[in-house]
């Protein structure tokens, strides 16, 4: 690992920048979708929001069947060059996105767009693999900070292009983008990963090669239900800012500040726990994260004002910073080089079961019993922090 530890920092630079653009393309369609397909055909409001529904939905159903095949690929012929692949992939997929004439093509892209969706899993992995193990947790935040930040201001991003530009004009430049990570890892990213392309071939027995099998499902199913709670509020969180503003004042504005408020908090506060999980084990941080995002859920249920609100908002992504990099440390040195492709791809695929699952009963909960429910459900992590306290030696140590 000696040669692999004089690059890995070149590589955590190159990388944070491919994760932050991969961030930004999947998310930026937000704003504008809506708008997109309306100019793709005639439809009713009711239309408009099914067909939105779909094309939100297309690349996380993609990504959490297709991730594991992604992984095992990995695994056998290189993390560098499965980002190289997915980079190339996405930057064409999301350039041909500004030439559709109909949105049943808008559909299949965004389909193809999750199926190249192994940039993020596959940086992480590489990461994971090529720096020193006493300075993983720490890159590993780091990295975080590049698509946490991507997600968080892809919306923003994208909003800004097409106010100054054409919703088309702003697919060709999220292609080029990718386009130029593509080349910058293509001769900047350096792995010393050796793969063995005849290895594992004994079928798709996901779980079976695992040293510790009951460890990688209970650290997935970690992944779904922290993944569900964070999405639960995504589709409510604009509505419960326009009760709490009275109806009144800028609400989407102040909405977009909320939203944003957890991905800034993460940013902030994850080298800190990257620094603080190397000396004292990811473990703990994990627990820690878990404590402060259980805490900061239950006041945003009973908030009186969008002050308050804002400020636990603000709180939840400080607890995001040690959730989920720790989940990913834990990955790292819970399994072996040879999987730990495989191991970040199925935890792709089941932060997208957990997106899709999230975003369902969000707005089903929040039918039956109103905005403040779905905060209250976020909170039932409470209930993943006992489980795997009880059950994960890895996590009950702290």
């Amino acid at each position: 690992m000696h040669s692999a530890n004089q690059n890995w920092k070149r590589n955590l630079i190159v990388l944070l920048f491919g994760t932050f653009i991969t961030g930004v393309a999947f998310n930026e369609v937000i704003p504008f979708m809506s708008l997109y397909i309306s100019d793709l055909g005639h439809f009713s409001s009711g239309e408009l929001s099914i067909l939105s529904g779909i094309v939100y939905a297309a690349s996380f159903l993609v990504v959490a069947f297709t991730a594991p095949f992604g992984g095992k690929f990995a695994d056998r012929h290189g993390r560098k060059r499965m980002i190289l692949q997915t980079a190339l992939g996405s930057a064409i997929s999301i350039a041909l996105m500004g030439c559709v004439t109909n949105v049943w093509q808008f559909i299949l892209l965004r389909f193809l767009q999750g199926f190249f969706d192994g940039v993020i899993p596959n940086c992480i992995a590489l990461i994971a693999t090529e720096t020193p193990r006493d300075k993983v947790q720490y890159a590993l935040s780091i990295l975080s900070t590049g698509y946490t930040s991507g997600f968080l201001i892809g919306p923003i991003f994208g909003g800004i292009l097409v106010s100054f530009l054409s919703i088309r004009v702003t697919f060709f430049l999220t292609g080029i983008f990718l386009f130029a990570f593509f080349l910058m890892a293509l001769f900047m990213v350096s792995e010393h990963y050796q793969p063995d392309p005849d290895a594992d071939d004994d079928g798709w027995h996901l779980f079976k090669r695992f040293p510790n099998p009951r460890f990688v499902i209970y650290m997935l199913l970690t992944s779904v239900i922290v993944q569900s709670g964070l999405n639960a509020v995504f589709p409510i969180i604009t509505l419960y800012v326009k009760q709490l503003l009275g109806g009144h004042g800028p609400v989407a504005i102040v909405a977009g500040l909320i939203t944003a408020l957890p991905g800034m908090a993460m940013v902030i506060s994850s080298p800190f726990f990257g620094r603080y999980g190397d000396k004292h084990g990811a473990s703990r941080v994990l627990t820690i994260g878990f404590i402060i995002v259980i805490l900061s859920y239950f006041p945003q249920g009973f908030a009186s004002s969008i002050w308050i609100l804002g400020i636990f908002r603000f709180t939840n992504g400080i607890g995001n910073a040690g959730v989920f990099p720790s989940i990913q440390t834990l990955f790292a040195k819970g399994t072996p080089a040879n999987m730990t492709g495989m191991a970040f791809s199925l935890n792709q695929g089941a932060q997208a079961i957990g997106s899709v699952i999230g975003s369902i009963i969000g707005g089903v909960i929040s039918n039956f019993v109103g905005y403040s429910g779905v905060f209250y459900f976020a909170a039932v992590m409470i209930i993943n922090l006992i489980m795997i306290k009880w059950r994960v030696p890895e996590v009950k140590r702290y």
